[in-house]
């Protein structure tokens, strides 16, 4: 695996992909993970629901809190690409039995860098916990993990017209309709604000072109 959140998710998994294989709830998690991130940037609400709900209900077999804790955290990181926020309350109840990695990985996403072990993040953060807002988001090679660190930043209210215009191509070239939708929104808010009705017209057009391609 290469993506995010699943890597981060599964990481630990990852390598017993050797013998003996991997029992089912393993990988039946991931697939299930994996809808769920697609659903969920394409927009489909009732695939999203029922992709989220297996995920968590395989992990659940183990009746270890720490890997439903992952998929839970999964579901705000995703959630967090497209300016959907919340306190992972899901996640709350469970961080008790939570390791150091999900401990961390639940702190990086609140914002509160100062909790986090940076060892125990996906390498993919590595620069936005040394730079902060000065990183430059093109240099997260993952477009999803691209979109999740904007998200972060934008909810500390650091995140800069660059940065916003990043997460919008970001979207636009995945053609990811629940963040595009929501970068696009934020930046029309900005044009508004600056009285731009030229680029509040394009930003309007742009949205309409993506609304009127949801359920095609």
């Amino acid at each position: 695996m290469n993506r995010l959140p699943t890597l981060f998710i599964l990481a630990t998994l990852a390598g017993c992909a050797s013998n003996p294989p991997p029992p089912n709830w393993q990988s039946n998690t991931q697939s299930s993970l994996e809808s769920y991130e697609k659903s969920y940037l394409d927009g489909s609400v009732a695939l999203t629901d029922l992709s989220f709900a297996r995920a968590r209900a395989q992990a659940a077999r183990t009746g270890q809190p720490q890997w439903v804790a992952r998929v839970e955290l999964a579901r705000c990181a995703t959630r967090a690409a497209a300016l959907e926020f919340d306190d992972c309350p899901a996640y709350a109840v469970l961080k008790d039995g939570a390791d150091l990695e999900e401990q961390s990985y639940a702190a990086f996403l609140a914002g509160d860098w100062q909790a986090v072990d940076g060892k125990s993040l996906p390498g993919q953060y590595a620069l936005l916990l040394k730079n902060g807002a000065a990183t430059d988001l093109s240099q997260i090679t993952d477009p999803l993990s691209r979109l999740i660190a904007a998200g972060i930043l934008f909810r500390q209210g650091r995140l800069s017209p660059a940065g916003i215009t990043i997460a919008i191509d970001t979207a636009s070239a995945q053609g990811w309709r629940r963040p595009l939708l929501a970068w696009l929104g934020v930046e029309l808010k900005r044009a508004e604000a600056a009285g731009d009705r030229a680029a509040s017209a394009k930003l309007r057009q742009r949205i309409g072109l993506v609304e009127s391609s949801i359920g095609r």
